[in-house]
């Protein structure tokens, strides 16, 4: 299976970060949802849209015309920490749905996130920030690089080509609001997202958890040296 992740020139140590995370704990094919790429191709034409918060935010929807229409992918945002093996996440695929989705209530009360942008406020919040695509299911070939490239936000982030009963659910410890659920009340992670920031960005150094996400960065680093020129 593809893993998507999407990849931002502002925070591409995020992506890295998120990146080693997988491998380290599992054997995956990680695929970086690069603007500038499918700028290039020709696949995605959208105008830049100045209350976008990443480079993909709308970029995450092509992912099953990437996948060729054909069996199951997954995306996720760059600020996410993987903490144990994405196959066990991976062993939840359920073909009777068209995408599976932690279905958070979400409704943060701050402002601004990621060192200045917007914090809006929408119904399904955060549920596209990590989706497991079932590329080949009938109602995901409505999703083209024409409707992706035309369609409103509000469409895409909240799956409104599908019925509510194509949505299935994975448990949010997958999709770990790092400022939202609260251990040991809301369960333990398995996969950190820092959705409002991340210790990468200058306002976020002592964010929740900042600690195991420079953890990581460190092994990273060190994997790099490591390697042969």
């Amino acid at each position: 299976m593809n893993i998507y992740v999407g990849w931002d020139s502002k925070e591409a140590i995020a992506y890295d970060v998120c990146k080693y995370s997988i491998k380290k704990h599992s054997l995956a094919n990680v695929v970086p949802l690069k603007l500038t790429d499918l700028r290039y191709e020709l696949t995605y034409t959208r105008p830049d849209d100045p209350l976008s918060s990443t480079e993909f935010t709308f970029s995450r929807f092509l992912v099953p015309f990437l996948n060729k229409y054909e069996g199951w992918a997954m995306f996720c945002d760059c600020d996410f920490l993987w903490l144990h093996d994405i196959n066990s996440l991976l062993d939840m695929v359920d073909d009777r749905y068209a995408v599976m989705v932690a279905k958070h209530d979400y409704n943060p009360k701050q402002k601004t996130k990621m060192d200045g942008k917007i914090q809006h406020q929408y119904p399904r919040k955060n549920w596209s920030s990590m989706v497991l695509w079932n590329c080949s299911h009938p109602s995901n070939k409505q999703v083209t690089p024409e409707v992706v490239n035309t369609e409103t936000g509000q469409y895409l982030h909240r799956f409104m080509w599908l019925q509510d009963r194509e949505i299935g659910e994975v448990p949010h410890t997958w999709n770990w609001l790092t400022d939202w659920y609260e251990e040991p009340k809301d369960g333990h992670p398995r996969a950190l997202h820092y959705t409002a920031g991340g210790p990468w960005l200058e306002n976020y150094k002592d964010t929740a958890y900042a600690d195991i996400w420079n953890r990581y960065h460190q092994e990273h680093i060190d994997a790099s040296n490591d390697k042969p020129d």
